[in-house]
């Protein structure tokens, strides 16, 4: 069971320092000398390494429904937002991940916002 993540080159090198109290051992692509390397070697790494890949990339989604886990695959859903966004989402949503992680027949998480805290506005009548 993975209990690491590794964030795709597509988040913020920031976030595994920003994380490590509350998700430890958590690297970015770049720490693991992955940032040119292709989805399918981010993949192969996260497997042979043990951790759960967070990810803003549908590629992985789709690699995770294809092969299933290991790894596990954490996709977020929240369209362009800052870093900040993310962390906090993470952060929120601690409990989801630790029971995603533990759950072995799971392989992908999604984690998005409720709609009422999106921010989104509604359409006109």
């Amino acid at each position: 069971m993975p209990t690491r993540l590794i964030f795709d080159n597509n988040l913020s090198p920031r976030l595994p320092a920003a994380l490590r109290p509350t998700f430890p051992g958590s690297i970015h692509v770049r720490e693991a000398g992955l940032d040119r390397a292709t989805d399918r070697e981010v993949w192969e790494f996260a497997r042979v390494h043990a951790y759960a890949i967070v990810t803003k990339d549908d590629d992985f989604r789709q690699l995770a429904f294809l092969h299933g886990a290991p790894p596990k695959v954490i996709w977020v859903k929240l369209g362009n937002c800052a870093t900040g966004a993310i962390i906090n989402l993470l952060r929120q949503r601690q409990d989801s991940v630790a029971t995603f992680l533990a759950d072995d027949t799971a392989s992908l998480l999604i984690l998005r916002l409720p709609p009422s805290m999106t921010g989104s506005a509604q359409p006109l009548p």
